[in-house]
């Protein structure tokens, strides 16, 4: 299914979008050395909880998971690149975490994903795994807009990727947002230009890139959920909700920055 929203719908979005941004810059500055992952997971079901909203993670249980997936937020660390089911673990200096978060308010959907290295020394291969998703998310945005085919955002982020050196894995990429968090169109993070769908003013898509620095095959752990590198190699995840206007795509998912 692929929905396209009303101007009223669209204003509605935003404000997902502004929450969920806010959720995920709160949680990176309290992910410190010395966190567990079960207590962001609790940071993050109080501040859905305060902001009126509701969780897209806790009920999901798609076919590809051991579902429910039973927490509010995935918390991916190091090798861990997708889906990562919040744990007993503590963060330690060096650590690289993706956190992605999906919440809807009002009956519409915003869903993001931020890395991040704990502590002030990252290591230069974490650094570069971050950097390639967030330029090629970029990238992958700055191409968007009505008449632009999904085969061009694609293109575009894989073409990041590419020169990078890291490989790509196509299961999971984007995928259009609404009134649920996956949905039709999805969005390879590689492939041809002037292929796909063709994007429609009032469309919302999740642009995610994701890399691993020496693989592109994936395991599941036991948990049923957490996907990693099939070689223990490090991972990074970013993720934007954007949404088509009739000049370009606005990125419901950035942090407002006041005045």
């Amino acid at each position: 299914m692929i929905e396209i929203l009303s101007a009223t719908e669209l204003r509605r979005a935003r404000g997902t979008g502004a929450v969920v941004a806010q959720i995920l810059q709160t949680l990176k500055g309290r992910s410190t050395a010395g966190t567990n992952l079960l207590d962001i997971d609790r940071w993050a079901k109080e501040m859905i909880t305060e902001a009126g909203a509701m969780s897209c993670y806790v009920d999901y249980a798609p076919s590809f998971g051991r579902g429910p997936f039973g927490h509010y937020i995935c918390t991916s660390v190091n090798d861990a690149v997708l889906h990562g089911r919040p744990h007993d673990y503590t963060l330690a200096d060096g650590d690289l975490l993706s956190l992605d978060l999906a919440v809807s308010t009002s009956g519409v959907v915003a869903d993001s994903a931020i890395s991040f290295v704990v502590g002030d020394a990252p290591a230069p291969e974490s650094v570069a795994l971050i950097d390639a998703t967030e330029r090629a998310l970029r990238a992958g945005i700055a191409v968007a807009g009505p008449g632009i085919r999904i085969g061009d955002i694609s293109h575009a982020i894989g073409s990041v990727l590419h020169e990078a050196g890291y490989p790509i894995n196509t299961e999971f990429g984007g995928h259009g947002v609404g009134s649920t968090m996956h949905q039709d169109p999805h969005v390879s993070n590689t492939g041809r230009p002037g292929r796909g769908y063709r994007l429609r003013p009032g469309l919302l898509l999740a642009l995610e890139p994701w890399v691993m620095a020496d693989t592109a095959d994936l395991v599941t752990d036991a948990d049923g959920w957490t996907l990693r590198s099939a070689t223990g190699c490090r991972t990074a995840h970013g993720e934007h909700t954007i949404a088509i206007t009739d000049h370009g795509a606005d990125v419901l998912t950035l942090l407002q920055q006041s005045d």
